[in-house]
């Protein structure tokens, strides 16, 4: 599928399924250096998956929407 977003989603969508790894961030991040505080945003990439995993596979993803939530409220 074709996708066409901000990085830091594929970021976040990374990190939420398991990543690849703080070896690969570096590396990325020397060739293409991310912005100040993507590393707090993370959560914020990763609420709206949650929540559609909520809607389809039931509560066992409801605490990690809620711990996210928790950070920003």
């Amino acid at each position: 599928a074709v996708y066409y977003g901000h990085r830091e989603m594929d970021l976040a969508m990374m990190a939420l399924f398991g990543g690849f790894g703080d070896a690969w961030i570096g590396a990325y991040n020397e060739v293409y250096p991310l912005e100040n505080g993507w590393k707090e945003r993370i959560a914020i990439g990763q609420l709206y998956p949650l929540m559609v995993h909520v809607n389809l596979f039931g509560g066992g993803y409801r605490r990690s929407v809620e711990n996210i939530l928790s950070r920003f409220s």
